[in-house]
């Protein structure tokens, strides 16, 4: 992407969590750079994301607050998660069994979780904050 947030408006668009409150809370852990991953069931698809490509992060609210960068994306079952993927989450104390926990309550309230589910890992650099 040239020239940080330019032309932003036409990126694919979403938002961290399952609610207002939690979209909110993980926002704010990418705009203070401690959370570069994020990860989904992979029956959602890949949510038009590739490696190398940019995308916004809206906040609760459907606001656009972020263009982040893609620069990793795996496939991984759940109980294949490792401690440093769990740490660039950002999420807690950072640590696999905080992870762990954290997603598995998740992903059981939103549509089932398994210890083998698939998911998209990706990784992530925030390339710009947008203004409120």
């Amino acid at each position: 992407m040239e020239s940080g947030s330019a032309g932003w408006e036409s990126l694919p668009r979403s938002r961290f969590g399952d609610g207002p409150a939690l979209a909110d809370e993980l926002l704010g852990l990418v705009l203070s750079g401690r959370k570069r991953a994020t990860c989904w069931s992979a029956a959602e698809g890949v949510k038009g994301t590739a490696v190398g490509g940019c995308w916004v992060a809206e906040d609760g609210q459907g606001r656009p607050r972020a263009v982040l960068e893609t620069v990793a994306l795996d496939l991984l079952n759940f109980n294949q998660v490792d401690a440093s993927f769990s740490a660039l989450e950002g999420e807690g104390d950072r640590t696999l069994a905080y992870w762990r926990e954290a997603h598995r309550d998740y992903f059981s309230r939103n549509g089932g979780f398994s210890e083998d589910m698939p998911l998209w890992c990706e990784r992530f650099e925030l390339v710009a904050a947008l203004p409120v």
